[in-house]
Protein backbone atom coordinates (compact mmCIF):
# COMPACT_ATOMS: atom_id res chain seq x y z
CA UNK A 1 0.00 0.00 0.00
CA UNK A 2 2.56 2.59 1.08
CA UNK A 3 3.94 2.38 -3.01
CA UNK A 4 0.99 3.55 -4.16
CA UNK A 5 0.01 6.54 -1.74
CA UNK A 6 2.11 9.08 -2.93
CA UNK A 7 0.40 8.72 -6.21
CA UNK A 8 -3.08 8.99 -4.60
CA UNK A 9 -1.98 11.73 -2.96
CA UNK A 10 -0.97 13.86 -6.31
CA UNK A 11 -4.17 11.75 -7.83
CA UNK A 12 -6.25 13.89 -4.64
CA UNK A 13 -4.60 17.52 -5.23
CA UNK A 14 -5.78 17.32 -8.79
CA UNK A 15 -9.16 16.41 -8.04
CA UNK A 16 -9.97 18.64 -5.21
CA UNK A 17 -8.59 21.58 -7.19
CA UNK A 18 -11.18 20.41 -10.05
CA UNK A 19 -13.44 19.93 -7.39
CA UNK A 20 -12.83 23.47 -5.64
CA UNK A 21 -12.49 25.79 -9.28
CA UNK A 22 -16.29 24.42 -9.98
CA UNK A 23 -15.54 22.09 -12.69
CA UNK A 24 -17.37 19.54 -11.19
CA UNK A 25 -19.67 21.13 -9.06
CA UNK A 26 -21.48 24.29 -10.53
CA UNK A 27 -24.66 24.13 -12.54
CA UNK A 28 -24.31 23.99 -15.94
CA UNK A 29 -25.90 26.68 -18.29
CA UNK A 30 -29.55 25.49 -19.44
CA UNK A 31 -30.88 25.82 -22.71
CA UNK A 32 -33.52 28.46 -23.39
CA UNK A 33 -36.01 25.64 -23.80
CA UNK A 34 -35.49 24.45 -20.39
CA UNK A 35 -38.38 24.86 -17.97
CA UNK A 36 -36.50 26.06 -14.77
CA UNK A 37 -34.35 29.01 -14.99
CA UNK A 38 -32.47 29.33 -18.13
CA UNK A 39 -28.93 31.16 -18.32
CA UNK A 40 -29.64 31.16 -22.34
CA UNK A 41 -32.59 33.07 -22.10
CA UNK A 42 -30.80 35.52 -19.54
CA UNK A 43 -28.38 36.05 -22.30
CA UNK A 44 -30.41 36.90 -25.34
CA UNK A 45 -31.66 39.88 -22.68
CA UNK A 46 -28.03 40.50 -22.16
CA UNK A 47 -27.26 40.46 -25.52
CA UNK A 48 -29.43 43.50 -26.64
CA UNK A 49 -27.91 45.70 -23.34
CA UNK A 50 -24.76 45.31 -24.66
CA UNK A 51 -24.57 46.49 -27.90
CA UNK A 52 -23.30 49.56 -27.35
CA UNK A 53 -21.91 51.35 -24.34
CA UNK A 54 -24.63 53.02 -22.39
CA UNK A 55 -22.74 54.99 -19.60
CA UNK A 56 -23.77 58.19 -18.60
CA UNK A 57 -21.57 59.65 -21.03
CA UNK A 58 -23.91 57.96 -24.09
CA UNK A 59 -27.68 59.43 -22.89
CA UNK A 60 -29.50 58.06 -26.36
CA UNK A 61 -27.96 54.41 -25.86
CA UNK A 62 -28.95 54.62 -22.27
CA UNK A 63 -31.87 55.64 -23.14
CA UNK A 64 -32.34 52.66 -25.38
CA UNK A 65 -31.60 50.05 -23.22
CA UNK A 66 -33.91 51.65 -20.71
CA UNK A 67 -36.93 51.34 -23.00
CA UNK A 68 -36.00 47.99 -23.47
CA UNK A 69 -36.59 46.98 -20.11
CA UNK A 70 -39.57 48.96 -19.45
CA UNK A 71 -40.59 46.57 -22.44
CA UNK A 72 -39.73 43.83 -21.03
CA UNK A 73 -41.26 43.86 -17.70
CA UNK A 74 -44.44 45.05 -19.03
CA UNK A 75 -44.32 41.72 -21.54
CA UNK A 76 -43.55 39.99 -18.05
CA UNK A 77 -46.73 41.45 -16.79
CA UNK A 78 -46.11 43.78 -14.05
CA UNK A 79 -48.75 45.55 -12.54
CA UNK A 80 -46.65 49.03 -12.61
CA UNK A 81 -43.80 50.26 -14.27
CA UNK A 82 -42.47 53.77 -13.23
CA UNK A 83 -39.49 55.49 -14.03
CA UNK A 84 -38.32 58.36 -11.64
CA UNK A 85 -36.29 61.12 -13.38
CA UNK A 86 -33.41 62.92 -11.58
CA UNK A 87 -32.47 66.01 -13.36
CA UNK A 88 -28.73 67.45 -13.38
CA UNK A 89 -26.64 64.83 -11.21
CA UNK A 90 -22.53 65.17 -11.19
CA UNK A 91 -20.56 62.57 -10.88
CA UNK A 92 -17.93 61.28 -10.80
CA UNK A 93 -16.57 63.04 -7.87
CA UNK A 94 -12.78 63.71 -7.36
CA UNK A 95 -12.06 61.94 -10.58
CA UNK A 96 -10.37 62.96 -13.68
CA UNK A 97 -13.78 63.60 -15.49
CA UNK A 98 -17.22 64.75 -14.32
CA UNK A 99 -20.39 64.06 -16.10
CA UNK A 100 -23.51 66.34 -16.17
CA UNK A 101 -26.96 64.26 -16.89
CA UNK A 102 -30.19 62.78 -15.77
CA UNK A 103 -30.52 59.68 -14.00
CA UNK A 104 -33.55 57.10 -14.89
CA UNK A 105 -34.29 54.34 -12.53
CA UNK A 106 -37.17 52.23 -13.18
CA UNK A 107 -39.39 50.84 -10.85
CA UNK A 108 -41.40 47.79 -11.33
CA UNK A 109 -43.91 45.75 -9.29
CA UNK A 110 -45.60 42.74 -8.97
CA UNK A 111 -47.84 42.09 -6.60
CA UNK A 112 -49.16 38.90 -4.89
CA UNK A 113 -52.39 38.08 -5.95
CA UNK A 114 -54.26 37.22 -2.26
CA UNK A 115 -53.73 39.72 0.75
CA UNK A 116 -51.99 42.68 -1.55
CA UNK A 117 -53.23 45.75 0.40
CA UNK A 118 -50.51 45.05 3.09
CA UNK A 119 -48.00 42.85 1.46
CA UNK A 120 -44.68 43.27 1.87
CA UNK A 121 -42.25 42.72 -0.71
CA UNK A 122 -39.10 41.13 -1.96
CA UNK A 123 -37.02 43.70 -4.25
CA UNK A 124 -34.35 42.83 -6.80
CA UNK A 125 -31.60 45.44 -7.72
CA UNK A 126 -29.71 45.60 -10.22
CA UNK A 127 -28.28 48.76 -12.05
CA UNK A 128 -28.64 49.33 -16.44
CA UNK A 129 -25.73 51.45 -16.81
CA UNK A 130 -22.51 50.52 -17.81
CA UNK A 131 -18.94 52.50 -16.76
CA UNK A 132 -17.28 55.43 -17.86
CA UNK A 133 -14.48 56.16 -19.77
CA UNK A 134 -11.67 53.75 -17.94
CA UNK A 135 -7.67 54.76 -18.50
CA UNK A 136 -5.77 51.89 -19.03
CA UNK A 137 -1.89 51.52 -19.42
CA UNK A 138 -2.37 51.99 -23.02
CA UNK A 139 -5.36 53.74 -24.13
CA UNK A 140 -8.79 54.83 -22.48
CA UNK A 141 -11.78 52.31 -22.95
CA UNK A 142 -15.27 52.03 -22.27
CA UNK A 143 -17.57 49.32 -21.16
CA UNK A 144 -20.22 47.36 -22.73
CA UNK A 145 -21.55 46.15 -19.35
CA UNK A 146 -22.40 42.96 -20.96
CA UNK A 147 -21.05 41.35 -17.47
CA UNK A 148 -21.71 44.72 -15.02
CA UNK A 149 -24.45 45.15 -14.95
CA UNK A 150 -25.89 43.02 -17.93
CA UNK A 151 -25.65 39.91 -15.81
CA UNK A 152 -27.69 41.39 -12.89
CA UNK A 153 -30.52 42.79 -15.22
CA UNK A 154 -30.38 39.39 -17.11
CA UNK A 155 -30.61 37.52 -14.15
CA UNK A 156 -33.53 39.72 -12.44
CA UNK A 157 -35.42 39.49 -15.88
CA UNK A 158 -35.50 35.65 -15.78
CA UNK A 159 -35.42 35.10 -12.42
CA UNK A 160 -38.93 37.00 -12.19
CA UNK A 161 -40.15 35.05 -15.32
CA UNK A 162 -39.29 32.02 -13.09
CA UNK A 163 -41.11 33.15 -9.67
CA UNK A 164 -44.31 34.54 -11.68
CA UNK A 165 -44.87 30.57 -12.19
CA UNK A 166 -45.86 30.45 -8.84
CA UNK A 167 -47.79 33.68 -8.05
CA UNK A 168 -50.68 32.35 -6.90
CA UNK A 169 -48.69 31.29 -3.83
CA UNK A 170 -47.09 34.15 -3.08
CA UNK A 171 -47.62 35.82 0.25
CA UNK A 172 -45.24 38.70 -0.43
CA UNK A 173 -44.59 40.61 -4.01
CA UNK A 174 -41.45 41.31 -6.01
CA UNK A 175 -40.38 45.04 -6.83
CA UNK A 176 -37.79 45.26 -9.83
CA UNK A 177 -35.40 48.04 -9.62
CA UNK A 178 -33.40 48.65 -12.36
CA UNK A 179 -31.36 51.97 -10.92
CA UNK A 180 -29.26 54.21 -13.12
CA UNK A 181 -25.70 56.19 -12.76
CA UNK A 182 -24.17 53.47 -10.47
CA UNK A 183 -21.13 53.39 -11.70
CA UNK A 184 -21.02 57.18 -11.17
CA UNK A 185 -21.38 56.90 -7.00
CA UNK A 186 -24.68 55.25 -6.87
CA UNK A 187 -26.25 58.27 -7.94
CA UNK A 188 -29.07 56.70 -9.15
CA UNK A 189 -29.74 54.79 -5.67
CA UNK A 190 -29.33 57.55 -3.91
CA UNK A 191 -31.31 59.74 -5.67
CA UNK A 192 -34.47 57.48 -5.05
CA UNK A 193 -33.38 56.83 -1.66
CA UNK A 194 -33.34 60.31 -0.67
CA UNK A 195 -36.13 61.75 -2.55
CA UNK A 196 -38.76 58.82 -3.02
CA UNK A 197 -37.81 56.42 0.03
CA UNK A 198 -41.73 55.61 0.21
CA UNK A 199 -40.94 53.02 -2.83
CA UNK A 200 -39.22 51.18 0.11
CA UNK A 201 -41.48 51.27 2.99
CA UNK A 202 -43.07 47.94 2.30
CA UNK A 203 -39.26 46.00 1.09
CA UNK A 204 -38.68 43.04 3.37
CA UNK A 205 -35.86 41.97 1.46
CA UNK A 206 -33.10 43.10 -1.29
CA UNK A 207 -31.42 40.88 -3.26
CA UNK A 208 -28.21 42.96 -5.57
CA UNK A 209 -26.52 41.26 -8.17
CA UNK A 210 -23.42 43.22 -9.54
CA UNK A 211 -20.73 41.76 -11.50
CA UNK A 212 -17.09 41.88 -10.98
CA UNK A 213 -16.19 39.76 -13.78
CA UNK A 214 -17.81 37.69 -16.80
CA UNK A 215 -16.90 33.92 -15.13
CA UNK A 216 -16.18 32.27 -12.30
CA UNK A 217 -18.74 31.68 -9.44
CA UNK A 218 -20.98 33.78 -8.74
CA UNK A 219 -20.31 34.82 -5.18
CA UNK A 220 -22.56 35.67 -2.38
CA UNK A 221 -20.00 38.46 -1.16
CA UNK A 222 -21.83 40.34 1.29
CA UNK A 223 -24.70 40.10 3.27
CA UNK A 224 -26.97 43.15 5.89
CA UNK A 225 -25.86 44.12 9.14
CA UNK A 226 -27.87 41.20 11.69
CA UNK A 227 -28.40 38.84 8.93
CA UNK A 228 -28.37 35.96 10.67
CA UNK A 229 -32.04 35.10 9.30
CA UNK A 230 -30.93 35.58 6.11
CA UNK A 231 -28.47 33.31 5.86
CA UNK A 232 -30.11 31.02 7.30
CA UNK A 233 -32.53 31.21 4.31
CA UNK A 234 -29.76 31.23 2.25
CA UNK A 235 -28.85 28.08 3.75
CA UNK A 236 -31.70 26.41 3.54
CA UNK A 237 -32.35 26.92 0.15
CA UNK A 238 -29.61 27.81 -1.89
CA UNK A 239 -28.24 25.58 -4.20
CA UNK A 240 -24.72 25.33 -5.22
CA UNK A 241 -23.92 28.31 -2.03
CA UNK A 242 -20.85 30.13 -2.19
CA UNK A 243 -19.91 32.50 0.20
CA UNK A 244 -17.40 33.66 3.25
CA UNK A 245 -18.89 35.64 6.24
CA UNK A 246 -15.43 37.03 5.74
CA UNK A 247 -15.70 39.38 2.90
CA UNK A 248 -18.25 40.69 4.04
CA UNK A 249 -15.88 42.40 6.60
CA UNK A 250 -13.35 42.48 4.23
CA UNK A 251 -15.43 44.82 1.75
CA UNK A 252 -16.28 46.62 4.67
CA UNK A 253 -12.82 48.52 4.82
CA UNK A 254 -12.77 48.52 0.86
CA UNK A 255 -13.41 51.89 -1.23
CA UNK A 256 -15.98 49.72 -3.62
CA UNK A 257 -19.69 50.22 -3.04
CA UNK A 258 -22.84 48.99 -4.79
CA UNK A 259 -26.60 50.16 -4.28
CA UNK A 260 -26.70 47.76 -2.34
CA UNK A 261 -24.32 49.73 0.10
CA UNK A 262 -27.18 52.56 0.10
CA UNK A 263 -29.91 50.57 2.51
CA UNK A 264 -28.01 47.77 3.47
CA UNK A 265 -28.33 49.35 7.24
CA UNK A 266 -32.15 49.72 6.64
CA UNK A 267 -33.32 47.05 5.02
CA UNK A 268 -32.18 43.05 5.16
CA UNK A 269 -30.30 41.75 1.96
CA UNK A 270 -27.78 39.98 -0.18
CA UNK A 271 -25.01 41.16 -2.37
CA UNK A 272 -23.88 38.42 -5.77
CA UNK A 273 -21.02 39.36 -7.87
CA UNK A 274 -18.66 37.34 -10.24
CA UNK A 275 -14.85 38.38 -9.21
CA UNK A 276 -13.09 37.18 -11.92
CA UNK A 277 -11.24 38.67 -14.24
CA UNK A 278 -10.34 42.09 -12.97
CA UNK A 279 -9.03 42.79 -16.67
CA UNK A 280 -11.97 42.63 -17.85
CA UNK A 281 -14.02 44.68 -15.09
CA UNK A 282 -14.83 48.15 -16.59
CA UNK A 283 -12.76 47.84 -19.61
CA UNK A 284 -13.75 47.53 -23.13
CA UNK A 285 -13.56 43.78 -22.48
CA UNK A 286 -16.40 43.39 -20.57
CA UNK A 287 -18.59 43.14 -23.95
CA UNK A 288 -20.86 40.21 -25.06
CA UNK A 289 -18.18 37.86 -26.65
CA UNK A 290 -16.96 37.56 -23.02
CA UNK A 291 -20.10 36.33 -21.58
CA UNK A 292 -20.05 33.35 -19.72
CA UNK A 293 -23.63 31.19 -19.14
CA UNK A 294 -22.19 28.96 -16.70
CA UNK A 295 -21.97 31.95 -14.32
CA UNK A 296 -25.18 33.43 -15.00
CA UNK A 297 -26.78 29.59 -14.18
CA UNK A 298 -24.97 30.30 -10.86
CA UNK A 299 -26.64 33.03 -10.03
CA UNK A 300 -30.04 31.88 -10.75
CA UNK A 301 -29.53 28.41 -8.84
CA UNK A 302 -28.93 30.68 -5.55
CA UNK A 303 -31.12 32.92 -6.15
CA UNK A 304 -34.49 31.89 -7.35
CA UNK A 305 -34.95 29.00 -4.63
CA UNK A 306 -34.15 31.49 -1.61
CA UNK A 307 -36.58 34.47 -3.84
CA UNK A 308 -39.20 31.65 -4.28
CA UNK A 309 -39.13 30.50 -0.59
CA UNK A 310 -39.56 34.29 0.61
CA UNK A 311 -42.29 34.48 -1.36
CA UNK A 312 -44.46 32.00 -1.01
CA UNK A 313 -43.62 31.22 3.16
CA UNK A 314 -46.55 32.97 5.39
CA UNK A 315 -43.86 33.30 8.18
CA UNK A 316 -42.25 36.27 6.03
CA UNK A 317 -44.76 38.48 5.94
CA UNK A 318 -43.67 40.73 8.68
CA UNK A 319 -41.83 43.56 7.30
CA UNK A 320 -39.21 43.10 10.14
CA UNK A 321 -39.67 38.98 9.19
CA UNK A 322 -35.49 39.02 7.98
CA UNK A 323 -33.97 41.23 10.80
CA UNK A 324 -32.37 40.09 13.49
CA UNK A 325 -29.33 41.62 16.39
CA UNK A 326 -26.35 39.05 15.53
CA UNK A 327 -24.45 38.53 12.09
CA UNK A 328 -24.06 34.98 11.01
CA UNK A 329 -20.71 33.37 10.38
CA UNK A 330 -20.20 30.70 7.47
CA UNK A 331 -18.14 29.58 4.71
CA UNK A 332 -18.21 27.21 2.02
CA UNK A 333 -16.40 23.90 1.37
CA UNK A 334 -15.95 22.70 -1.75
CA UNK A 335 -18.26 19.56 -2.07
CA UNK A 336 -19.16 19.53 1.53
CA UNK A 337 -21.64 22.75 0.95
CA UNK A 338 -21.92 25.53 3.52
CA UNK A 339 -21.33 26.32 7.11
CA UNK A 340 -23.27 28.23 8.97
CA UNK A 341 -23.17 29.31 11.98
CA UNK A 342 -24.66 31.63 15.08
CA UNK A 343 -21.84 34.01 16.42
CA UNK A 344 -21.81 32.38 19.61
CA UNK A 345 -21.78 28.71 17.81
CA UNK A 346 -18.92 29.83 16.10
CA UNK A 347 -17.72 30.55 19.05
CA UNK A 348 -18.29 27.21 20.75
CA UNK A 349 -17.32 25.42 17.81
CA UNK A 350 -13.63 27.36 17.97
CA UNK A 351 -13.47 26.84 22.17
CA UNK A 352 -14.12 22.91 20.52
CA UNK A 353 -11.44 22.72 18.14
CA UNK A 354 -8.16 24.43 20.30
CA UNK A 355 -9.35 21.87 22.84
CA UNK A 356 -9.19 19.10 20.46
CA UNK A 357 -5.67 20.68 19.79
CA UNK A 358 -4.21 21.15 23.16
CA UNK A 359 -4.92 18.03 24.32
CA UNK A 360 -3.49 16.56 21.52
CA UNK A 361 -0.26 18.60 21.74
CA UNK A 362 -0.23 17.40 25.54
CA UNK A 363 -0.49 13.55 24.24
CA UNK A 364 1.83 14.11 21.96
CA UNK A 365 4.44 15.48 24.43
CA UNK A 366 3.62 13.01 27.33
CA UNK A 367 4.58 10.46 24.67
CA UNK A 368 8.17 11.66 24.04
CA UNK A 369 7.02 12.35 19.86
CA UNK A 370 6.88 16.03 20.66
CA UNK A 371 9.68 18.52 22.08
CA UNK A 372 8.19 21.65 23.08
CA UNK A 373 11.09 23.84 22.84
CA UNK A 374 11.49 22.22 18.80
CA UNK A 375 7.98 23.26 18.32
CA UNK A 376 8.10 26.62 18.97
CA UNK A 377 11.37 26.75 17.11
CA UNK A 378 9.47 25.24 13.71
CA UNK A 379 6.18 27.69 14.71
CA UNK A 380 9.01 30.81 14.36
CA UNK A 381 10.53 29.82 11.17
CA UNK A 382 7.18 29.55 9.79
CA UNK A 383 5.78 32.65 10.56
CA UNK A 384 9.22 34.10 9.48
CA UNK A 385 8.80 32.41 6.33
CA UNK A 386 5.46 33.39 5.67
CA UNK A 387 6.18 37.20 5.86
CA UNK A 388 9.21 36.56 3.79
CA UNK A 389 6.49 34.51 1.41
CA UNK A 390 4.46 37.60 1.74
CA UNK A 391 6.99 39.94 0.34
CA UNK A 392 7.96 37.80 -2.41
CA UNK A 393 4.40 38.27 -3.29
CA UNK A 394 4.62 41.85 -3.48
CA UNK A 395 7.76 41.84 -5.93
CA UNK A 396 5.95 39.35 -7.85
CA UNK A 397 3.47 41.79 -8.34
CA UNK A 398 5.57 44.70 -8.58
CA UNK A 399 7.50 42.95 -11.74
CA UNK A 400 4.58 41.96 -13.59
CA UNK A 401 3.14 45.59 -12.96
CA UNK A 402 6.42 46.87 -14.31
CA UNK A 403 6.46 44.78 -17.51
CA UNK A 404 3.04 45.10 -18.11
CA UNK A 405 3.47 49.04 -17.69
CA UNK A 406 0.39 48.90 -14.99
CA UNK A 407 0.09 51.14 -12.27
CA UNK A 408 1.33 48.75 -9.14
CA UNK A 409 -0.83 49.30 -5.89
CA UNK A 410 0.35 46.73 -3.03
CA UNK A 411 -2.64 45.29 -1.68
CA UNK A 412 -4.69 47.10 -4.09
CA UNK A 413 -6.42 46.10 -7.35
CA UNK A 414 -3.90 46.25 -10.07
CA UNK A 415 -5.70 45.86 -13.58
CA UNK A 416 -4.10 45.89 -16.59
CA UNK A 417 -1.60 43.06 -16.39
CA UNK A 418 -2.67 40.35 -19.16
CA UNK A 419 -1.17 37.44 -17.10
CA UNK A 420 -1.77 37.98 -14.08
CA UNK A 421 -3.63 35.06 -12.98
CA UNK A 422 -1.02 32.78 -14.70
CA UNK A 423 1.70 34.92 -12.63
CA UNK A 424 0.07 34.46 -9.52
CA UNK A 425 -1.10 30.29 -9.89
CA UNK A 426 2.69 29.76 -10.91
CA UNK A 427 4.23 31.97 -7.75
CA UNK A 428 2.35 29.66 -5.52
CA UNK A 429 3.22 26.23 -7.37
CA UNK A 430 6.49 27.40 -7.62
CA UNK A 431 6.78 27.93 -3.54
CA UNK A 432 5.07 24.94 -2.89
CA UNK A 433 7.91 22.50 -5.01
CA UNK A 434 10.39 24.78 -2.96
CA UNK A 435 8.94 24.34 0.23
CA UNK A 436 8.89 20.60 -0.64
CA UNK A 437 12.12 20.57 -1.11
CA UNK A 438 13.50 22.34 1.53
CA UNK A 439 11.12 20.37 3.75
CA UNK A 440 13.10 16.98 2.88
CA UNK A 441 16.22 18.23 2.88
CA UNK A 442 16.18 19.10 6.36
CA UNK A 443 13.94 16.41 7.44
CA UNK A 444 16.39 13.71 5.46
CA UNK A 445 19.51 15.75 7.56
CA UNK A 446 17.69 15.50 11.00
CA UNK A 447 17.06 11.61 10.33
CA UNK A 448 20.64 11.23 9.94
CA UNK A 449 21.98 12.99 12.48
CA UNK A 450 19.20 11.02 14.83
CA UNK A 451 19.83 7.53 13.68
CA UNK A 452 23.82 6.95 13.04
CA UNK A 453 23.19 3.48 13.02
CA UNK A 454 20.69 3.98 10.15
CA UNK A 455 18.78 0.92 11.32
CA UNK A 456 15.54 1.16 9.27
CA UNK A 457 12.99 1.36 12.87
CA UNK A 458 15.62 4.35 14.10
CA UNK A 459 15.29 6.27 11.10
CA UNK A 460 11.49 6.02 10.91
CA UNK A 461 10.95 6.70 14.52
CA UNK A 462 13.46 10.08 13.60
CA UNK A 463 11.39 10.97 10.71
CA UNK A 464 7.73 10.66 12.00
CA UNK A 465 9.75 12.76 15.06
CA UNK A 466 10.66 15.82 12.32
CA UNK A 467 7.38 15.65 10.68
CA UNK A 468 5.33 15.69 14.09
CA UNK A 469 7.27 18.90 15.71
CA UNK A 470 6.97 20.24 12.11
CA UNK A 471 3.31 19.79 11.96
CA UNK A 472 2.58 20.98 15.20
CA UNK A 473 4.70 23.72 14.71
CA UNK A 474 2.47 24.61 11.79
CA UNK A 475 -0.84 23.80 13.98
CA UNK A 476 0.47 26.07 16.83
CA UNK A 477 0.97 29.15 14.91
CA UNK A 478 -2.60 28.62 13.29
CA UNK A 479 -3.69 28.25 16.65
CA UNK A 480 -2.66 31.63 17.98
CA UNK A 481 -3.45 33.36 14.51
CA UNK A 482 -6.81 32.06 15.08
CA UNK A 483 -7.26 33.15 18.20
CA UNK A 484 -6.01 36.70 17.71
CA UNK A 485 -8.45 37.28 14.60
CA UNK A 486 -11.31 35.35 16.49
CA UNK A 487 -10.87 38.19 19.14
CA UNK A 488 -9.96 40.94 16.73
CA UNK A 489 -12.84 40.68 14.08
CA UNK A 490 -14.77 37.47 15.13
CA UNK A 491 -13.16 35.58 11.59
CA UNK A 492 -10.14 33.66 11.29
CA UNK A 493 -11.49 31.39 8.59
CA UNK A 494 -8.65 30.86 6.68
CA UNK A 495 -6.22 29.49 9.62
CA UNK A 496 -9.42 27.68 11.33
CA UNK A 497 -10.27 25.51 9.30
CA UNK A 498 -7.30 23.57 8.05
CA UNK A 499 -6.16 23.66 12.25
CA UNK A 500 -10.00 22.14 12.80
CA UNK A 501 -9.13 19.48 9.96
CA UNK A 502 -5.28 18.73 11.31
CA UNK A 503 -6.29 18.89 15.06
CA UNK A 504 -9.02 16.48 14.92
CA UNK A 505 -7.37 13.99 12.37
CA UNK A 506 -3.90 13.76 14.31
CA UNK A 507 -5.97 12.99 17.55
CA UNK A 508 -8.11 10.32 15.69
CA UNK A 509 -4.91 8.69 13.88
CA UNK A 510 -3.52 8.65 17.41
CA UNK A 511 -6.63 6.81 19.25
CA UNK A 512 -7.78 4.94 16.21
CA UNK A 513 -4.47 4.64 14.31
CA UNK A 514 -5.56 4.56 10.49
CA UNK A 515 -3.85 6.82 7.79
CA UNK A 516 -7.60 7.79 6.05
CA UNK A 517 -7.48 10.35 9.02
CA UNK A 518 -4.61 11.84 7.34
CA UNK A 519 -6.02 11.86 4.35
CA UNK A 520 -9.17 13.13 5.22
CA UNK A 521 -7.56 16.27 6.69
CA UNK A 522 -5.52 17.03 3.49
CA UNK A 523 -8.51 16.69 1.06
CA UNK A 524 -10.45 18.98 3.61
CA UNK A 525 -7.48 21.59 3.73
CA UNK A 526 -6.87 21.17 -0.24
CA UNK A 527 -11.09 21.62 -0.96
CA UNK A 528 -10.67 25.08 1.55
CA UNK A 529 -7.09 26.43 0.28
CA UNK A 530 -8.35 26.13 -3.70
CA UNK A 531 -11.34 27.47 -3.42
CA UNK A 532 -11.22 30.29 -0.71
CA UNK A 533 -7.59 31.77 -2.35
CA UNK A 534 -9.37 31.78 -5.35
CA UNK A 535 -11.99 34.18 -4.30
CA UNK A 536 -9.13 36.20 -2.22
CA UNK A 537 -6.89 35.94 -5.40
CA UNK A 538 -9.52 37.60 -7.29
CA UNK A 539 -10.97 39.66 -5.39
CA UNK A 540 -8.13 41.47 -4.42
CA UNK A 541 -5.90 40.98 -7.12
CA UNK A 542 -2.06 40.52 -8.16
CA UNK A 543 -1.98 43.27 -5.80
CA UNK A 544 -2.34 41.34 -3.04
CA UNK A 545 -0.65 38.62 -3.89
CA UNK A 546 2.51 38.91 -1.00
CA UNK A 547 -1.31 37.90 0.82
CA UNK A 548 -2.43 35.01 -1.02
CA UNK A 549 1.10 33.88 -0.68
CA UNK A 550 1.80 33.75 2.90
CA UNK A 551 -1.42 32.06 3.43
CA UNK A 552 -0.78 29.56 1.05
CA UNK A 553 2.53 29.18 2.41
CA UNK A 554 0.93 28.41 5.54
CA UNK A 555 -1.50 25.89 4.45
CA UNK A 556 1.58 24.04 2.54
CA UNK A 557 3.71 23.73 5.96
CA UNK A 558 0.35 22.35 6.98
CA UNK A 559 0.03 19.76 4.18
CA UNK A 560 3.68 19.02 3.63
CA UNK A 561 4.03 17.07 7.18
CA UNK A 562 0.70 15.51 6.89
CA UNK A 563 1.23 14.05 3.53
CA UNK A 564 4.81 13.09 5.39
CA UNK A 565 3.19 10.99 7.76
CA UNK A 566 0.93 9.66 5.28
CA UNK A 567 3.40 8.28 2.84
CA UNK A 568 5.74 6.77 5.55
CA UNK A 569 6.34 3.09 5.71
CA UNK A 570 5.07 1.47 8.45
CA UNK A 571 6.46 0.77 11.64
CA UNK A 572 9.18 -1.96 11.96
CA UNK A 573 8.56 -3.90 15.01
Amino acid sequence: MNRFRPFILVVAVVLTAFVSYGLWTLPKAKPADYEGFSAERAVKDIEVISRRHHSVAHPEERAEVREYLVRRLHELGADSVRVFRYDSLTGPQNKHVEYTFDAYDVLAEFAPLKDSADATYLMMVAHYDSRYSQPMPKDTVWSYGAADDGYGVGVILETVSQLLKQRSDWHQGVKVLFTDAEEVGMMGMKAIWENDREVFENVGLIINIEARGPYGPALLFEACPGNERVMQLYEDEARYPYTYSLTTVVYGFMPNFTDFTIVKDEIPGLNFSTIADVNHYHTDLDNFGNVNPASIQHYGAQILPVAGKYLTSEEFSGIDSMKAEEDAVNFTIPALGLFNFSRIGYVIFNVVIFLIFLVGFALEGVRGRLKAAKVFRKACLVLISSIAALALGELVAYVCASVSGALFKPFGIVQGIPFDNAAMMASVAVMAVVSVLVYMTFRNKAVRAASGSMRASAAINAARHYAGNALYGTMSLMFVLSLVLLLAIGENLMFFIPLAAAAVAMLLYRLLPARVWLFAAMVLVLLHAFSFLYALSMALTIGALGAVMMIAFIDIMLLIPLADLYTMPERRK
